[in-house]
Order: C-alpha cells, then sequence, then structure tokens
C-alpha cells in the first residue's frame, strides 16, 4: 500500500514538474454582442475538454492548434464553431440560445450540447458564481443554484456536523453519482447514522473540492446507471476542473453571520469567515499542454442560535458541592464523608430551615442520597429531585446562558489544493495527451454536542473533573486525497481512453473538553476515539467513435472499468469506549454484579461508557474490508434523422460480494421545430450497497445488574446476530426511472424554457434501523437476545420500496438595457417521494411486532418531508460597464420535523424565501470588488414548540433544515486577476 501511494505521488509530481520545461502556444480573441465585449463565454476544443472563457472585456485565450474547431457558447446566444486558421480568433456572438453549452456528462458525444441532449443537464458556469456570488462552498454554491439539488450544515449531529449531506432530486446522497473530469469520484468515509437527511447513506464530500479549482459543473437530472454504473439513480454532477494558464486569480473573501439572531438571540456578529482562494495556469509544451493549480485556505467560527438554558442545571447536592469546592475540599472524598456534606450544606443560604434541619437530622448518607451502596438500590433521599438552579445561578454569580449549548454551524479550518494537468503529444493522425488531475484536502472541525450539566440526571455532569458541568466536543480531522491519471487519444479515428483514478477519505474522532465518567476525577479530557477510512481504485478503458456518415450521425461508445473499494474503522484508545469499575480496572462481569465495585454519582446514576458525547471505535468494531467490481457497456447515439436523435445503453457490473446486475437506458429526442425538441428516457439502475453499509459496526460491551455482558449498538449486516434476527445479507438497490420533457427557444425574445417530469421507483431501499431492545417476555426474540449477549441492536437492512415523482423547469432570458447586458433564470423543481408497500422486515420481527422499529417514523419523515419538495430561484445579473449587479431570491419550500405535535403529527416548518444581493465594481481589468449579502433580509425558519426544543436550546429545528439557521450573512471580496 505504502509503494502504491508512493508510486501515485511520484506521478503526480513528475506531471506537475515538467512545467518549466516547456512552452506553450495560444489561440486568443476578443469575443463580443451588438452592446461589447462579452464576459463569461465558455470556449472550448471541439471533441476535447480544453478551453477557457472570456474575461471581463471579453478576451480569452486557448491552447489550439491549426485545424482544431473552437466551440464558442454562452447562455441567451447561438453557439458558433470556428475552425484555427490563425493565432487570433474573434467573433461577434448572436443572440438566440439559453442553455446551449457543450458538456460532458450525460452524452458521450463530445460535441453534444445541453439543449441538443436527450436527458436534462444543467451546466454551470462557475466564473461569475465565483465573483459575484455570496457562497464559497461547492454545497452551498449548488443549494442555491440548482433546485433538484439540497444540502445544508447540521448541527448538533456527531461527525455529520463535518460534512453535509447532499442530495438530488430528493433521493439519498448515496443515489447521486459525482464524477471529476467525467471520472468516477471516492465518497466520504463517513456513515451518517445521527438524525438528519441523508440517515443510513454515505456521500460524497463536495466541499473537499475547491470551488475556485472548477471551471463548471454540469448536472445531469436522469438515472444514468446504465452508462457510469452504481450510485447514478438520482443522477450525475460532474465537476470540470479549470484548464486556463498565463492567467493568476486570486481571490480574498470575508464576511459574518450580523443577524438579530445572532450569539444565542442577543444580536450582533458571529460565524466570522474568511477565505483565500489562488489559481494560477501555466503553459506545457508546443501543442497546448497545461497545469492548471489552485489552493485555498478557509476558517471558520461558529454561530450560536440557542436561547437560555431552561431546565434544570442543579439539584441541592451540587450546591454543596460547590461550597466545598470553594474551600477546597476532595469532592471525591465528600460523597462518603456525611460529616462534611452536612457542614458545608449548613453553609448554603439558599437551603431553607427544614432542608438544613433534616440534613443535620442525618444518620447516613444514604438518607441523604437514597443509594445504597451495598446493595446497589436505589429510593428517594432527602435531597433526590431537589431542583435549586435559579438559586444556585445566583450563588455562583451565573447565568441560564452560561449552560447553553452550541447550536449553529461548526467551525472549522481547512486548507486545500487541486490540481489538473494535459500534456498533448504525437501528430495529427496520432494525436494523443497524458493528462492527470488530483488534490488534497484538510479540515478541522469543531462542533459540540449536548451540555453536560452539574445537575444532569443521568450523572453524565462529572462534576469531580468540571465543577460546572462542560460541553464536549467533538473534533474532526478530515482528510481527502485523490489523483487521477491517464493516456488518451486516437487510433484510427477512434477516441481511446485508459484511465486510473485514486482516491481516499479519513474521518478522525478527536474527543475534547469531555471525561469518560467512569474514571471521575482522574478521567483526561480528550481521547482519541479512533476513525473511519474509505479508499477506491478505478481503471477505465473507453473508445467512441463518431460517424458523421451514418444517418446524420452516430456516435458509438463501449468500454470497462474494474474498481476496488476498500473500507475500514482503526478502533479508539482504550479510556473512549471502556467502562471502569471503583479501582480504575477495565469493568468485568465479577465488578458488574458487585455494586460495591460500581461508579456511580452521588444518587447511584451512571453514564455511558467511554467518552461522553462520543464513545470511541472498540477493537471489536475495528474493521479492514475490501471488495471490488468490474463492468462492461455499450453506449450507443444516433442521430436517425436531422430531427431524430435515439440514444441507448446497456451496462453490465458484477461485485465480488453481492453479485451481477444488468441495466440498460433508452432516450430520445425529436426536434418538433428549428426551437423545440420534446425528449423523454427510460432506464434501469442499481446501487450496490456500501462497504460502509456493510461492515459499519459501533458497539460497546455493557455488563446488566447481573453481571452479564450485553453488547449495545449497531451491528454488521453479516454478523450472527443479524443472521439470528432474520436480516438477510444486504443486496443491491433497484430503480426504474422515466422522463419526459421539452425544451423551448424563443429567438425574438432571448427566451429558452425547459420543462421535465420525472418518475424514480426504487427497490429493495437500504435503511438504517431503529434500536430493537430484548423484550424480556419470554418470547423466541427474547430468547434471541439473551443467547446473543445484546441489549440493544440496530442494522442496515434492505427494508423499503419507494416512489419519487417530480418536475423541474428552468427558464433563460437574455437582454440588453441601455449599454448593459441583463440575464434571467428562473429554476424550480418539485419532488415528492413516498414509501410504497409494506416494510420488509424479517419474519422474526414481524412476528413479534417490531416493523415500525424496523422502519420507524422518523426514518419516514427524513425519507418523505424533511427536505424542501418545492424549491426555485429567481436570479438576476446586470453588467453596466465597471459595475456588476447581482440579484436572487431563492424559495424554499416546507418541511416537517420528526418531532410529534402534541395533537398528533409533526410540526411543519413553512416554506421561505431567502434574498441573496450583490454589487460588484471593476476598479481595473485586474481588481474587482464585490460586496452583498446572503439573506439579506435576515430570514429564519418557523420556531419549534417549546416541547421539542430541549428546554430552550433547538429554537429551530436542528433535524431538519431548508437553508439553515444563521439568518443574515454579509461578506465582501477582493478579486485579483493578472495574465
Amino acid at each position: 500500500m505504502i509503494k502504491a501511494l508512493r508510486l501515485n505521488l511520484l506521478m503526480f509530481l513528475m506531471f506537475f514538474g515538467m512545467s518549466s520545461y516547456i512552452d506553450a502556444q495560444e489561440v486568443s480573441g476578443t469575443i463580443t454582442d451588438d452592446s461589447g465585449p462579452l464576459p463569461g463565454v465558455s470556449v472550448i476544443v471541439k471533441g476535447t475538454t480544453t478551453g477557457s472563457t472570456t474575461d471581463f472585456d471579453g478576451n480569452y485565450s486557448v491552447n489550439a492548434s491549426n485545424g482544431d474547431t473552437l466551440v464558442f457558447s454562452y447562455v441567451g446566444y447561438d453557439t458558433q464553431e470556428i475552425v484555427v486558421s490563425s493565432s487570433t480568433v474573434n467573433v461577434v456572438m448572436k443572440a438566440g440560445v439559453a442553455l446551449d453549452a457543450v458538456m460532458l456528462v450525460g452524452s458521450r458525444n463530445p460535441s453534444r450540447t445541453a439543449v441538443d441532449t436527450a436527458v436534462p443537464v444543467d451546466v454551470i458556469d462557475m466564473a461569475d458564481l465565483a465573483t459575484a456570488g455570496p457562497q464559497v462552498s461547492v454545497t452551498q454554491i449548488l443549494n442555491y443554484v440548482a433546485p433538484s439539488f439540497s444540502s445544508n450544515t447540521q448541527t448538533v449531529a456527531d461527525g455529520t456536523d463535518h460534512i453535509d449531506p447532499a442530495q438530488l432530486r430528493g433521493l439519498g446522497p448515496d443515489q447521486v453519482l459525482v464524477l471529476v473530469n467525467g471520472k468516477r469520484r471516492h465518497t466520504s468515509s463517513l456513515v451518517n447514522v445521527n438524525g438528519t437527511p441523508g440517515r443510513g447513506s454515505v456521500g460524497t464530500d463536495l466541499n473537499a473540492i475547491p470551488a475556485a479549482s472548477i471551471k463548471r459543473i454540469e448536472v445531469l437530472r436522469d438515472g444514468a446507471a446504465a452508462q457510469y454504473g452504481s450510485d447514478a439513480i438520482a443522477g450525475v454532477i460532474n465537476i470540470v476542473l479549470k484548464n486556463n494558464v498565463n492567467e493568476l486569480t486570486a481571490a480574498v473573501t470575508t464576511g459574518a453571520n450580523m443577524s438579530k439572531n445572532g450569539n444565542d438571540h442577543d444580536g450582533g456578529t458571529d460565524g466570522e469567515k474568511t477565505q483565500i482562494d489562488l489559481n494560477y495556469g501555466i503553459p506545457l509544451g508546443d501543442n497546448g499542454g497545461y497545469i492548471n493549480m489552485t489552493g485555498s485556505l478557509t476558517t471558520r467560527e461558529r454561530t450560536s442560535r440557542a436561547r437560555a438554558n431552561s431546565g434544570s442545571l442543579f439539584h441541592a447536592y451540587n450546591a454543596i458541592e460547590w461550597q466545598a469546592y470553594q474551600d477546597g475540599f476532595n469532592l471525591s472524598d465528600l460523597r462518603t464523608d456525611l460529616s462534611a456534606i452536612q457542614n458545608y450544606a449548613s453553609q448554603v443560604s439558599h437551603f431553607d430551615a427544614t432542608l438544613q434541619s433534616q440534613i443535620a437530622g442525618a444518620t447516613t448518607i444514604e438518607q441523604l442520597s437514597g443509594y445504597n451502596m451495598a446493595t446497589g438500590d436505589q429510593n428517594t433521599g432527602i435531597l433526590t429531585g431537589l431542583d435549586v438552579t435559579d438559586a444556585e445561578l445566583a450563588a455562583r454569580g451565573q447565568t441560564r446562558n452560561d449552560y447553553n449549548m452550541s447550536v449553529g454551524q461548526s467551525g472549522l479550518d481547512q486548507g486545500q489544493f487541486m490540481g489538473n494537468l494535459e500534456i498533448p503529444f504525437g501528430d495529427d493522425e496520432n494525436e494523443a495527451k497524458l493528462y492527470a488531475f488530483g488534490g488534497l484536502s484538510y479540515r478541522h472541525g469543531d462542533a459540540s454536542g449536548f451540555y453536560r450539566t452539574p445537575g444532569h440526571s443521568s450523572g453524565r455532569g462529572n462534576t469531580l473533573s468540571y465543577i460546572n458541568g462542560f460541553l464536549p466536543n467533538i473534533e474532526s480531522d478530515i482528510i481527502d486525497k485523490s489523483l487521477g491519471f491517464g493516456i488518451s487519444g486516437k487510433i484510427n479515428d477512434w477516441n481511446i481512453d485508459l484511465s486510473h483514478t485514486w482516491g481516499k477519505n479519513t474521518f478522525a474522532y478527536n474527543i475534547t473538553n469531555t471525561t469518560n465518567f467512569y474514571l471521575q476525577a482522574s478521567s483526561p479530557t480528550e481521547f482519541d476515539a479512533g476513525l473511519n477510512g474509505f479508499q477506491q481504485n478505478t481503471v477505465n478503458f473507453d473508445m467512441s467513435k463518431f460517424y458523421d456518415d451514418v444517418m446524420s450521425g452516430l456516435n458509438l461508445a463501449f468500454g470497462a472499468e474494474y474498481r476496488v473499494e476498500n473500507f475500514f474503522i482503526e478502533a479508539g484508545e482504550e479510556s473512549s469506549y471502556a467502562k471502569y469499575d471503583v479501582n480504575a480496572e477495565v469493568e468485568t462481569a465479577a465488578a458488574a454484579g458487585d455494586p460495591t465495585l460500581q461508579v456511580t454519582d452521588f444518587f447511584g446514576n451512571q453514564a455511558s461508557a467511554g467518552a461522553q458525547v462520543f464513545s470511541g471505535f472498540t477493537p471489536e468494531n475495528a474493521v479492514d474490508t475490501k471488495r471490488n467490481s468490474m463492468a462492461l457497456y455499450v453506449d450507443v447515439e444516433a442521430d436517425l434523422t436531422e430531427e431524430f436523435l435515439v440514444s441507448a445503453a446497456v451496462r453490465f457490473e458484477d461485485f465480488s460480494d453481492f453479485g451481477s446486475t444488468l441495466n440498460g437506458k433508452l432516450a430520445m429526442r425529436y426536434k418538433l421545430s428549428d426551437n423545440t425538441n420534446i425528449r423523454g428516457a427510460l432506464s434501469t439502475g442499481f446501487r450496490a450497497p456500501s462497504l460502509h453499509q456493510q461492515f459499519y459496526s459501533k458497539s460497546n460491551t455493557l455488563f446488566n445488574d447481573q453481571g452479564i455482558a450485553q453488547e449495545v449498538g449497531t451491528f454488521t449486516n453479516n454478523s450472527r446476530a443479524a443472521e439470528l434476527f432474520g436480516i438477510p445479507k444486504l443486496k443491491e438497490e433497484t430503480s426504474f426511472n422515466a422522463s419526459l420533457g421539452f425544451t423551448s427557444k424563443i429567438p425574438d425574445a432571448n427566451l429558452t424554457i425547459t420543462i421535465d417530469g420525472y418518475f424514480i421507483a426504487i427497490d429493495d431501499r437500504i435503511t438504517y434501523t431503529g434500536n430493537f431492545g430484548n423484550p424480556n417476555d419470554g418470547s423466541q426474540l427474547a430468547s434471541i437476545f439473551t443467547n446473543l449477549g445484546i441489549g440493544q441492536a440496530a442494522f442496515f437492512a434492505n427494508a423499503i420500496d419507494t416512489e419519487t415523482k417530480g418536475l423541474d423547469v428552468v427558464i433563460s432570458h437574455k437582454a440588453n438595457v441601455g449599454k448593459g447586458r441583463l440575464t434571467n433564470n428562473l429554476a424550480a423543481t418539485y419532488s415528492k417521494t413516498k414509501k410504497v408497500g409494506a416494510t420488509k422486515g424479517s419474519d422474526i420481527l414481524t412476528a413479534a411486532g417490531l416493523l415500525d422499529n424496523y422502519f420507524d417514523e422518523g426514518s419516514r419523515v427524513y425519507l418523505e418531508l424533511a427536505v424542501p419538495r418545492v424549491k426555485a430561484n429567481l436570479t438576476h445579473s446586470l453588467d453596466m460597464g465597471d459595475w456588476n449587479f447581482f440579484l436572487r431570491n431563492a424559495f424554499f419550500g416546507s418541511v416537517f420535523d420528526t418531532g410529534t405535535l402534541t395533537e398528533g403529527g409533526h410540526p411543519e416548518i413553512g416554506s421561505n424565501v431567502v434574498t441573496d444581493l450583490t454589487i460588484g465594481y471593476n476598479f481595473s481589468e485586474a481588481v474587482r470588488l464585490t460586496v452583498g449579502a446572503n439573506n439579506l433580509l435576515d430570514v429564519y425558519p418557523d420556531e419549534l414548540p417549546g416541547y421539542l426544543t430541549s428546554s430552550n436550546q433547538f429554537v429551530y429545528s436542528r433535524r431538519v433544515s431548508q437553508f439553515g439557521n444563521n439568518g443574515r450573512y454579509v461578506f465582501g471580496r477582493l478579486t485579483f486577476n493578472l495574465k
């Protein structure tokens, strides 16, 4: 493995190191329309991915040879193709087409445009968004640009605080395939097992790719498993990296949330964010080679959106502890020293005379606590249940706000690098190129869990280590590495592409500002809780040829893929997961059965094992597993006539762990007129169960009162427990997709309209079950729990079938306004996903009446109601001389929280409109300043009913979110562009 990594790194550096030895040859020019220079025009060498975009003055440069065809495209204009015959090519664009941009995904014909395809493809040019938009991360940019895409930062959700689950068309994060430069990208190592949309799934960490490295993003909104393989049920997101040269772009963006509800509703500024981006391209060789490199640094502070903690914070014994603590008395000894307790209790000024008399008259500690240390019995004592919160806060000079949780976005520090390289070689008849791309991302996340108050009813406060309780932190270290390289060229007019891509993602958990309850005063306050990891190697061989003399054009493509995946879990340190006895020894069965060896708080309560907030992975959870898959595909796209396009694809894929699958796709596009197309597609698809879902486990060994060991947690699907519960091994999800739509251009109005409806049926969808507990009723199920030594268990299972219906609408308009240029875009989506048929529970769990736990109500809400079913955005961009004005209104439909209302049902979080406004000014060709705001009007989601807020901490839902709960974000961006 180390040798392989060294080889990959060596090749990466070798490719990138050649830049200082080879010179460049360029084709350049100026692109204008009737009103003057036209910035943002896409310029691509036909049949390749080589290209550029025009700058603010309409200038461009691109690596091309005489005889190459340049394709010029821009929203609102007809595409033009010009054969290169000199080093200068100037173009005058003519208004006409709205979404006519050359794209790579959805069609293997390299010159197919977005409006020519048989399926809907959004082509998102990042040039304008990077300078004018308020968002700086890939997921947030897409969330506000592509209505069918949904992603938001989560809060108090363990690892999911640090990687944003991303969804397309309301389906799961693992049902959208991500490509980079047309090559499959690896997924994250994180399994979303907490209460968030996408629960039980594994997605791709899009934020590991710096937005400044991206030229454009192509979103294929249609099932494409027959073309690209597993995960493409909802569609494909293809990220195309920049390839421009001799241009240094630098951007500094800084801002903060300036909101009425900032700083726990006191108002003011929080969530400060600064990002620095650098991009530079160097020409390589005489044939248009290049290396483009991007570096990005980001720091982001937390936001806080709780209100004053309204819960019980202190019980009476805490008040006694406080007096002893101030006096320097050993709090560990206090618990067993009756006279000391009585002495310090007499110093608590807010205890009334009756309570003082009762404490003073006690003859045993058990009378005060109700806990018998010899027998383990818990009864009511003099101090049991006495809430003294308000009086004790006054005594300590504190307020309820001092005990608030950290609810809002997590903090992060992130560094990223991305590179993209291409070196052409050979002659015109045997042209070829070497290419490579890859990156490195390091992210340190900082988030918190629930506050462990001193008077916590389950003893979690551990006042021996933290007299005021503590707010535990989950600090993550996420490292993402990727490298792709290959060779492509032509042999006898066949396009040949051989590539290898590698990716690795690790997610390490470091738990800080916390304790292991069972180590009491001697507990560490920081723990290495272990890590998840995922690695993927993919080899692709692709061939294609375009026959312009067959019918009206025929493109034939076929190829093969071989992929190896590796998922692993590394255990944390012992104290991060273990439970100890009073002698600080790992608890044994004997200790578990002996109350005198049990660690408890003053009242006999115990906490969960390991580090509070996140117990570490145990040695039993550790795993290192692999699988491989092989695929063959054929893809045919034929223009039967000038009007009628038909494409068909068939893909066979075989996995070493669950077998093979065969899928197909048939799509068509018919030109009703020069300006109107009708299109549709039918396809079958699949998603292979991820290795994470098959082998992720997180359980702890606990002993019950009789000293019997019990496992509690998530068990692998191939475990003995799953077998005895009757849960079969995971198999692939299968899908059927159907879509029908049309595109219409109205040249006289510079208007383009696309409307696409779709239907997606998924069978055997994998879900994460609820927890099953031992019913202790003498049933067969109870016997299984007892024989396995399990207290609680959860699994991954092919539990349900679903159906998704939806409609996407995109309307684009371009107009000249005086000496300015106005672009208007409206994009909207409606999607509805629902479970159909009965839950597919095992016979044993069905007989026990546990189907409602197999696919519980919370899981149903996450599936059907937690993501906006309606989203739309209306964007206006006006270029007027050196000024740019950008206005966007994004509509987010209502969602529902998983909590239950007293009258039944779930609380609805109503629809809202979020407004973004930015103003940009070009001081010169090289310097631009942009200022503006996301959520200009400081809009917040609806508040939850008080009884669902966890003592006023979750004012807004932490389970579901349309657009976050941070309020207004104000920013400034200074952009430098040097050529």
